[in-house]
């Protein structure tokens, strides 16, 4: 007795059209990989239906299990690589913006939900957005004005910051330098944990960066001085 699946993907179908922009916008019409995501996007749905005490309905992860469906069905499909990454991303992304709704966000989870969409941020605006289809007028409103203030603060982190294509403060080149390693997985460990400091915190002075880098790897088993097992085990 819950609100139709089918009949509501094409309500979101018809609104995520709707929003696409001119040829001159971010979102040129007609965009398929926006209206193909907008129509399988609860296609996670009935394989994760669940009914809760009291009479309630859930869907819990059914973005995850929609996405993995989605590529499967467009592979079968035969559509190309990129096609198929960038709907499927949308579907595993669409419930995200919930969570903003519910609480507030802090700055390092706005520059995740922007680098996690990359570029299908605009994609995701729109199909978020179309993705409202309540009777409820308060609701929609609600939603509606939290959507407005996550597209105001994300455009007010890129005022201040670069996040089109967010990196850590120190590149690999440095990262090996100071640590004296060399290419490796060590290397890129490094560089994702900087990467983390760069979501959580902002862009930070390359002393600090450098000085938390060095504070991260006297930690790591890597770092204990070459022969100290030996030695140790010469005076044992």
């Amino acid at each position: 007795r819950h609100k139709d699946v089918y009949q509501h993907s094409l309500q979101v179908l018809e609104q995520a059209a709707a929003l696409e922009s001119k040829a001159d916008g971010p979102v040129p019409g007609p965009d398929f990989v926006l209206r193909f995501a907008a129509l399988m996007h609860d296609v996670g749905k009935p394989a994760t239906r669940r009914f809760e005490p009291g009479g309630a309905v859930s869907f819990r992860h059914h973005d995850m299990v929609g996405a993995k469906l989605t590529a499967k069905r467009m592979k079968a499909l035969r559509f190309d690589n990129d096609t198929i990454k960038a709907v499927a991303r949308l579907v595993e992304l669409h419930m995200r913006f919930y969570g903003y709704g519910e609480a507030g966000w802090s700055d390092s989870a706005v520059r995740r939900y922007i680098t996690d969409a990359g570029p299908l941020l605009e994609r995701l605006h729109r199909l978020t957005r179309s993705d409202v289809t309540t009777r409820n007028q308060r609701k929609a409103d609600r939603l509606s004005f939290a959507y407005d203030d996550l597209e105001d603060r994300i455009a007010a982190l890129r005022e201040q910051e670069s996040l089109d294509a967010v990196r850590p403060d120190l590149d690999g080149g440095r990262i090996m330098a100071l640590l004296g390693l060399k290419p490796g997985p060590v290397v890129g460990r490094a560089y994702k944990f900087l990467l983390e400091e760069r979501m959580e915190h902002g862009p930070l002075d390359p002393a600090v960066a450098e000085s938390r880098l060095r504070d991260w790897w006297a930690a790591q088993p890597e770092a204990a001085p070459a022969g100290a097992e030996l030695s140790t085990t010469e005076e044992s």
